[in-house]
């Protein structure tokens, strides 16, 4: 069993190494304190005058002078090829929730290994913030208090069976899966609630309801179990 590197009992800023905005991380942190970076993400948290918990990689992306200047015991250096940072840090984080910044926008690629990585570790809530989006895997069963007229998108990453209530188009049981049956471009009434049997579908809201997110994941009960 893998050890883990940062444990806390409160939502965690993860930052990865695309590009983030000084108001996304003043966000992030008002609602997940700690801050850990994804390898060359700690450059991010650096340039705000603040040093990271820990900085999680194979260190390819974190520059030599800024690896330098940080205190040693921060740097866990991954050697391992088969993961990508975001999921080395996955799986060595345990938290409530942690708030991913810098792994959405940027390369194509990066933004789908991440959602890769988000099913992956399904056990550990994660929640993406971007510039114009939050993404995040629906847990078994959450319940959103959303603005009527909120745009909401269900995307699968595999087969997965839905039901949710709240939404302009809603839906008491649909299977989804890739290439076959998507939910985008739907659009909530008001509060909706959500079920899924699966840890394989993304939900893709406006960036403005980060907060509401993150305070319904926290409170949610029930999880994802880690896979075997």
């Amino acid at each position: 069993m893998i050890a883990k590197i940062v444990c806390k009992l409160e939502p965690i800023t993860l930052v990865g190494g695309a590009a983030v905005e000084s108001q996304q991380l003043e966000r992030a942190i008002v609602e997940a304190p700690t801050l850990v970076a994804a390898d060359g993400g700690a450059a991010h948290i650096m340039h705000a005058g603040k040093v990271p918990d820990a900085v999680i990689g194979d260190m390819d992306s974190l520059s030599g002078n800024l690896k330098a200047i940080l205190p040693k015991t921060v740097i866990h250096q991954i050697e391992e090829q088969d993961s990508t940072d975001f999921e080395k840090c996955l799986l060595r984080i345990e938290s409530p929730l942690i708030v991913g910044l810098g792994f959405l926008g940027g390369r194509l690629d990066h933004q789908l290994a991440a959602f890769h990585g988000l099913m992956q570790f399904a056990d550990q809530r994660c929640v993406l913030l971007g510039s114009q989006e939050v993404v995040f895997l629906c847990p078994p069963k959450l319940d959103l208090n959303l603005s009527a007229g909120t745009p909401v998108s269900l995307f699968p990453l595999g087969p997965v069976n839905a039901q949710a209530s709240g939404l302009k188009w809603s839906f008491n049981s649909l299977d989804f899966a890739p290439g076959e049956k998507i939910g985008t471009s739907n659009v909530a009434d008001g509060a909706i609630s959500l079920k899924t049997n699966a840890p394989a579908l993304l939900c893709i809201l406006p960036a403005e309801c980060f907060e509401t997110v993150v305070k319904a994941l926290v409170a949610q009960p029930g999880s994802w179990p880690a896979r075997a």
